[in-house]
């Protein structure tokens, strides 16, 4: 499994400053940056849990948002997993072939210098999976 990891856990919450709190209070520390994803229409920050894994929180801008209708359906609460890989568009290639379908047909940018694209949840027993490589 070299070159794929855990990168982060994504949650959809109403306000990042309420749900940092509850992390703070466990003990980790988030990042003074809060990122604008206008083609997603949210707003995100990071907290490191280990050497390679994070938490993201996501906060929608926009009540047209995937993040915000997520939300006004589930709840806050996990929105994606988030897996880097060297090389997002051989991924998506390869679990394409595989049958796996894709919410975008090309990878688009995403928060933090990413590349991203997403696989969609009718093809992993209802879970969203982000793959994402660092550009």
């Amino acid at each position: 499994m070299e070159g794929l990891h855990l990168d982060h856990i994504a949650i959809a919450v109403q306000s990042l400053a309420q749900a940092r709190k509850v992390y703070e209070d466990i003990g980790f520390s988030f990042s003074e940056h809060i990122e604008e994803v206008p083609s997603q229409k949210v707003k995100t920050q990071f907290c490191q849990i280990d050497k390679k894994s994070r938490i993201e929180l996501l906060e929608p801008t926009s009540p047209e948002s995937t993040v915000a209708k997520f939300i006004q359906k589930k709840g806050e609460g996990i929105h994606h997993l988030c897996f880097r890989v060297e090389d997002v568009k051989a991924k998506q290639k390869e679990l394409a072939a595989k049958g796996y379908r894709f919410i975008y047909e090309k990878p688009v940018p995403g928060a933090d210098h990413c590349l991203v694209n997403f696989i969609h949840p009718s093809s992993t027993g209802g879970i969203l999976i982000e793959l994402s490589q660092k550009v």
